[in-house]
């Protein structure tokens, strides 16, 4: 379990977060949500270590984050930002690196290493895309090299920031599918998204935010249906049955 208490954190003096407590459970996959400007990605950049709270307290299993060396860290949660280098490499080459923690000083992979390595490639659907550089691949196939690096480290949470951003509808689908069944396989999975419905559609909590405080921390039916994410977002959300599921709609009020 990540655990967060009383997280608080400031930019140039600037309140970008006051007082974030939750916890956070393998076999889920949570969405963080809110307007512009609301301290998402600094929220997911704290609890994957990329920064530093100016108060409070972050736990991992148990054990306060301080305690951890860097590359057990790295075995535990594995992180996948918005912004990345595009290095000149092929995508299987890509896809060992998240190996790297788990690997000795030779770096050199085992043969258990390069099957993580390929069962990767084959849950994100990468692997016709093994042998091609990552420069040539389009922004959809991207993701997907890059998804399939973080399932390569192989941790038990894994935290990304916007991973649908910039994807055509389908390729978002992809993304979500994978996501949901990385959490099924039992793996804590949090993901910062701007989709709304996509959110609602796969997510298990919502970490709704606004002014960098945590407005909400519930299911996707209690918010999209308690008027909570209408007043945030300043929109209507409209419940429509389709072929026995609940899906919805929004509108700008």
């Amino acid at each position: 379990m990540i655990e967060a208490k009383e997280l608080c954190f400031s930019y140039e003096r600037e309140p970008v977060l006051k007082k974030i407590s939750l916890k956070l459970v393998p076999g889920k996959l949570y969405a963080v949500l809110g307007p512009n400007g609301c301290g998402k990605t600094t929220l997911i950049r704290l609890l994957s270590r990329l920064s530093q709270p100016d108060s409070g307290q972050l736990f991992l299993d148990g054990r306060g984050y301080p305690e951890f060396e860097r590359r057990e860290f790295a075995r535990r949660l594995a992180m996948l930002p918005q912004s990345r280098p595009v290095p000149a490499i092929s995508v299987r080459e890509l896809v060992s690196h998240g190996r790297f923690p788990h690997l000795p000083m030779s770096r050199k992979l085992s043969a258990e290493d390069k099957r993580i390595v390929e069962r990767a490639l084959r849950e994100t659907g990468a692997e016709s895309l093994a042998r091609r550089s990552v420069r040539e691949l389009s922004g959809g196939e991207r993701q997907r090299a890059y998804l399939a690096m973080l399932l390569a480290q192989d941790s038990t949470y894994v935290l990304l920031d916007e991973p649908t951003t910039y994807l055509d509808v389908s390729a978002q689908f992809t993304v979500m599918d994978t996501l949901k069944k990385v959490s099924r396989s039992g793996k804590c999975v949090v993901a910062v998204l701007h989709d709304l419905p996509l959110a609602l559609q796969y997510c298990d909590q919502l970490i709704l935010m606004e002014k960098g405080e945590l407005r909400a921390f519930a299911a996707p039916k209690e918010l999209a249906e308690g008027g909570l994410l209408d007043r945030v977002f300043n929109i209507r959300c409209i419940p429509l049955e389709y072929e026995g599921k609940t899906e919805y709609v929004f509108h700008k009020k």
